[in-house]
Formats: structure tokens, C-alpha cells, sequence
């Protein structure tokens, strides 16, 4: 008897037929023209998958991709039949899924003579619109090839968002033409665990338009975040004058918050940030620009005299105050290059005379309260809590064993994780993320070991509808899915997933 159909995320429905589909080596993937590209990469994915030799179908078997006039874009049918399987949706993003979702259960299946699925109708569509993945490169630096790599892994369970963290304390990666020294210098930091040595790097321009073009063709959306004014010393380390004690600055070999941030009242502050934002346009595509905006602290503001001159200025009582003012310039900037901003769910406070524009996204990862009341004052927001599963650099398990910040965040943390739970203003929440912050994770297997199974958990609570989500046939799936990670070369945990803990 041939397995069931399972898959992560499951499925809203899926309904078995009587009958089998058997094929020798690997089906054609054709249909509507307008569907050429998802099927050119899923072609190429299955190839590499299953290292086939022969890529064709030995009995003439096909996958037919068909575009309906309406429905979902994220949505898509498929019926297996003794014959062919028909995958029906109304974009590449649905027809992109839908063929992902066949790609799990072909690598399950699949030997060396092919492989057979039983025949049955399914449906399925996204619960909610934002199902991302944040990663840090500026603690640790990760290589183009492993992005990529992991932005395919992460396609394969219709994770859509690609956050890619891009500046802090600890480096700044964004080759910018008018600020040359945000790389030649800003980029690189000494680490006193290696006597001296110097490490990081930074993305070229081609780098960027390589991974944004990968993420494109796997339907992700690569979103940079820029962190404005706070986590700001590798700027402050390549331009000391951006500071309000003028130095010395250096790029942190350290983790944590510091007091040093870009001055409040230099207008050079904003100089900088157009020509950030005017790269950002040129080299991404997606909508939405993250500033940032975290962890700032106001003791610099303080004691700076261009800083209390702006107070006056502005008519603002105190230096905290100034964030809100800077966040509402960075808004408008970004909204003159057709952009929309992002901030952390700090850009909410202190905002009485400056209030944040509308339009501005709050990503809560404080819990889940900053989303709320962002929600109740018209913002749309990304909840992404660390207290519930989504701060994946968090340990396993209490083992002391284990990798990663000394905090627990299991998979069972990341299946419950809900972004609605505690809001009455539903419509709000765009979905979810998790978070890879990378201070203690410092090359890419020990990111993967951190990132799977979790990410496949929260996978699922975003995007399988709640009446069909239950976690104890998450726990019976997951080991076939995890067989299917080990045929792709990731390494991951394997071990309790905390529901009893």
C-alpha cells in the first residue's frame, strides 16, 4: 500500500481517489505558457533532487499547469490521476506552491525506476499573506551560495519573504557608491578570539541581483532591513562625524546594545540615508524597505548639542522623542521612492507630537503587545514574538549541549505560534516570521541545525487554516519530511519537540 500524501505544510484538503500515478524518471511539467518559468525551475529542482540522469518521463507521464481567470494568487488544485496530474491556479505563486507541494511527495517517492502517488483531489491556500524568514549576515557573514541554497529550502514550504538583515553593530554588508567607506571599512571587524584577525565582508551589487533574482524565480520576496539610527557603529566607524561625540568608533567585535547612535542633529544622517534608500530601490524590487529602528538609546541625544538644538527646533521635550521624528522623515523618504517602511515595534513609542504615517508596518518582537496596539491604531503588522517560537537562534532544548542563546524555543513553540491569538483587529496581521539572529551562530551548518524543523513548524501555523492544524499530525509527518531534508543536505535537530515541556 502506497504511503498517504504527506506534506509540510499540509495541505488544507486532500481527498483521496481510487487509482495510482506512476511514472519512470521524472514527469514533463508543461501547461499554460504563462507558467514556464515556475516549471523550468521546478524541472531543474527535481533533477538536482533525485540526481536523475534520464530527467524524462519514461511513459510519456505530465504535470499540466493550467491558469484559471480568478481565485487566490497563492492558491492552487491539484488532481492526481492514473494518467496525468493537473495542478490549476490563478498566478506563478500558486502554480509555484502547488508544484512544491508535488516536489515533497516526488522526493519521498522516488527510486531509481520512479515513483507512484495515489490519486486524489487537493486544495490549498495560504492563511495568511507574510510567511518570512529573517536572517542576520551582519554578526556573521554568509555566503552568496549558502543564501541560495537556503532561500530553495526555505520555497519548499512556501516561506514568501526573504528578510534579509543587512547592517548592524557588528557589520555593515551594502555596497552604497556614495559612502565607500561603509565597506572598505564598516564591513570588517577584529575579533579578539582570533588573535587579531580580521573577519566579515560585504555583498557586491551582483550578489544582491543574484539573490533577489533566486528568490524571484522561487517566489520570495527579498525585503532589506537598514538599521536606522540605533546598531550604528560600523556606519560610525567608517563616518565618525555621523556621531555625536565625533569618536573614536569602531565596527563591535562585541554583542549587545551600545550607547553609540547616529546624531539626531546632523543632517548628515539623512544625506546617508538617501543614498541607502536609493541603492535599496535600484538593487530590490520588493516594496518594503525595514529601517530598523531597535534598541536605540538616548544618552548621546543627551548630552549632544546639535541634538538639543534640534529639540528646539522641533519642539520636542525630550531626546527620546527625536526617534519618532527621525522615523517619520526615514517614512517619507522611503515613500518618495515608491517604498514602504518597516520598523520594529519600538517606532511606536514616544509618538504623541510625531506620530507614525499609516502606512508604516510594525514587526512585534517584543511579545505580541507592541503588534496589538499598533493594530488598534491602524498599522498593519508582522508578529514575530520571541517569546513563542519564532527567535530561532533560541536553543532546542535546555540541553547545555545545545547551540545557540541559552533561551528555549522548541518546535512545538514555533506550531503554536498564532499572530491573531490575542488581537481583536484581525484583518491587521499580515502573517509571520522567524527570526535567525546570528551572534553566536557563525557558519551556515550550524544555521541550517538551527533552522530546520523549526522553520517547518512555523511554516505550517501560517499557512494551514486552523481547522486542520494539529500538531500531534505535524509529529507523524515530520519524520518523512525530514527525510526529504536529508536527500536536500541540510542539516537539522532531531530530537524532542518540546510539547511536553
Amino acid at each position: 500500500m502506497l504511503k498517504e500524501l504527506r506534506s509540510i505544510p499540509r495541505p488544507a484538503s486532500i481527498r483521496y481517489r481510487e487509482g495510482t500515478f506512476q511514472c519512470t524518471g521524472l514527469p514533463e511539467i508543461g501547461g499554460d505558457p504563462c507558467f514556464r518559468r515556475v516549471a523550468g525551475v521546478v524541472k531543474e529542482q527535481l533533477v538536482q533532487d533525485v540526481r536523475a540522469g534520464d530527467p524524462t518521463g519514461g511513459e510519456g507521464k505530465r504535470i499540466v499547469c493550467t491558469k484559471v481567470p480568478d481565485g487566490e494568487p497563492e492558491a492552487y488544485r491539484i488532481r492526481i490521476a492514473p494518467e496525468a496530474i493537473s495542478l490549476n491556479a490563478a498566478s506563478e505563486k500558486g502554480a509555484y506552491h502547488g508544484l512544491q507541494t508535488l516536489r515533497q511527495w516526488i522526493l519521498s517517492e522516488y527510486t531509481g525506476d520512479g515513483f507512484s502517488l495515489p490519486c486524489a483531489d487537493i486544495e490549498d491556500h495560504p492563511r495568511f499573506p507574510w510567511r518570512g524568514f529573517m536572517l542576520d549576515t551582519s554578526r556573521h557573514f554568509y555566503t552568496v551560495p549558502f543564501i541560495k541554497r537556503l532561500i530553495d529550502a526555505l520555497s519548499l514550504h512556501h516561506i514568501n519573504v526573504f528578510h534579509w538583515h543587512l547592517t548592524d553593530d557588528q557589520g555593515w554588508r551594502l555596497p552604497v557608491a556614495a559612502y565607500p567607506l561603509l565597506t572598505e571599512i564598516g564591513s570588517r571587524r577584529l575579533e579578539h578570539r582570533r588573535r587579531g584577525r580580521y573577519s566579515g565582508g560585504f555583498y557586491t551589487e551582483d550578489d544582491i541581483r543574484e539573490v533577489v533574482a533566486w528568490a524571484a524565480d522561487r517566489q520570495i520576496d527579498v525585503v532589506p532591513e537598514v538599521d536606522l539610527p540605533g546598531h550604528a557603529s560600523a556606519i560610525l566607524a567608517a563616518y565618525p562625524g555621523l556621531g555625536c561625540s565625533g569618536g573614536p568608533y569602531q565596527v563591535e567585535d562585541r554583542f549587545g546594545i551600545f550607547e553609540d547612535v547616529l546624531c539626531a542633529g546632523n543632517d548628515g544622517l539623512f544625506h546617508l540615508a538617501a543614498s541607502v534608500f536609493d541603492t535599496l530601490s535600484g538593487l530590490f524590487p520588493s516594496s518594503y524597505v525595514h529601517i530598523g529602528g531597535d534598541e536605540v538609546r538616548f544618552q548621546r541625544w543627551e548630552a549632544c548639542p546639535k541634538c538639543q538644538k534640534r529639540l528646539e527646533e522641533t519642539g520636542l521635550k525630550s531626546p527620546k522623542e527625536l526617534q519618532s521624528w527621525i522615523t517619520v522623515k526615514l517614512t517619507r523618504m522611503l515613500e518618495e521612492r515608491g517604498k514602504t517602511a518597516i520598523g520594529w515595534d519600538e517606532v511606536m513609542e514616544d509618538t504623541e507630537q510625531y506620530p507614525l504615517p499609516p502606512s508604516v508596518v510594525v514587526m512585534s518582537w517584543r511579545g505580541t503587545k507592541g503588534g496589538i496596539q499598533a493594530s488598534e491604531r491602524g498599522h498593519r503588522v508582522i508578529m514575530t514574538p520571541e517569546t513563542e517560537g519564532c527567535y530561532l537562534d533560541f536553543r532546542h532544548t535546555e540541553d547545555p549541549e545545545e547551540p545557540g542563546q541559552a533561551r528555549l524555543s522548541t518546535v512545538y513553540a514555533a506550531y503554536s505560534m498564532d499572530p491573531v491569538r490575542e488581537t481583536s483587529c484581525e484583518a491587521a496581521i499580515m502573517g509571520g516570521q522567524g527570526n535567525l539572529w546570528s551572534e553566536l551562530i557563525y557558519a551556515g551548518k550550524i544555521a541550517e541545525y538551527m533552522v530546520f524543523p523549526r522553520i517547518c513548524a512555523l511554516a505550517e501555523a501560517l499557512w494551514t487554516p486552523p481547522e486542520v492544524k494539529d500538531f500531534d499530525d505535524f509529529s507523524r509527518r515530520l519524520p518523512v519530511h525530514q527525510e526529504r531534508l536529508d536527500k536536500l543536505g541540510l542539516l537539522q535537530y532531531r530530537g524532542a519537540l518540546g510539547k511536553d515541556q
